[in-house]
């Protein structure tokens, strides 16, 4: 089947790339039934749009790919393809109790990165909510308003590919996006997004917060320094 590619600008925001607004961007351009999104620095499995496109056959889901993450930068094209690539991979910690290809209520856990629904599920839905600027929660929330809608998760089996780059433990670079994205979040349903961030901000005295905390107090903004330190070669 031939392929349609659009080159589509959505510009750059005050709090960083405005991710929800491109995701919804491509969605209103696509023109099949069926949308599968797939980050830039993801590789597919030969078989994973199979997979995705299966699951959406099930009914109404939230259909997400199975992450791995590579150990270190490919130097080149693998040679003996996914099996080369599951062997330089590493599966998400998080992710192993999921249970795979059957639906589930573990809409906390959906990551945007390589996922499919039906075009009909997703505009009633309203796409990725575009006040989420920048960093984080906006996934969270699209999977949160399928939940009350009634939308069930589905996790399959076959894997996508995270190109490996070097990240920030903990996302010091993200800080000013995390914090307003987990406001504005938590002013929605009354829960934290991106606990484990906010934790390791507390612990560093960036922050005045807790789980059970109704709001976050910025105690003071990460220096250079420490945004330098923060990076890391680990795969994810």
């Amino acid at each position: 089947m031939p392929l349609r590619v659009l080159h589509v600008s959505t510009g750059v925001g005050d709090a960083g790339l405005p991710l929800a607004r491109a995701r919804n961007t491509a969605a209103r351009a696509a023109e099949h039934p069926n949308l599968v999104f797939l980050d830039v620095d993801c590789i597919p499995s030969r078989t994973l749009f199979t997979a995705l496109l299966d699951a959406l056959q099930t009914g109404p889901v939230l259909a997400m790919a199975e992450p791995r993450y590579l150990r270190g930068p490919l130097e080149e094209a693998p040679a003996a393809g996914d099996a080369s690539l599951l062997a330089a991979s590493v599966s998400h910690h998080a992710r192993k109790h999921l249970a795979r290809n059957t639906n589930s209520s573990h809409h906390e856990m959906f990551w945007s990165l390589g996922f499919a629904i039906e075009a009909k599920v997703f505009a009633p839905l309203g796409g990725f909510d575009e006040g989420f600027a920048g960093y984080g929660a906006e996934d969270t929330d699209l999977a949160f308003r399928a939940r009350v809608a009634g939308v069930p998760m589905r996790f399959v089996v076959e894997p996508l590919f995270h190109q490996h780059h070097a990240v920030h433990k903990p996302p010091l670079n993200h800080f000013d996006a995390i914090v307003l994205n987990a406001r504005a979040f938590h002013a929605r349903w009354d829960t934290w997004p991106m606990e484990g961030w906010l934790g390791a901000f507390t612990s560093m005295g960036l922050l005045e917060w807790d789980p059970l905390a109704t709001e976050i107090s910025v105690r003071r903004v990460p220096t250079e320094a420490e945004i330098h330190s923060s990076q890391s070669n680990e795969p994810y």
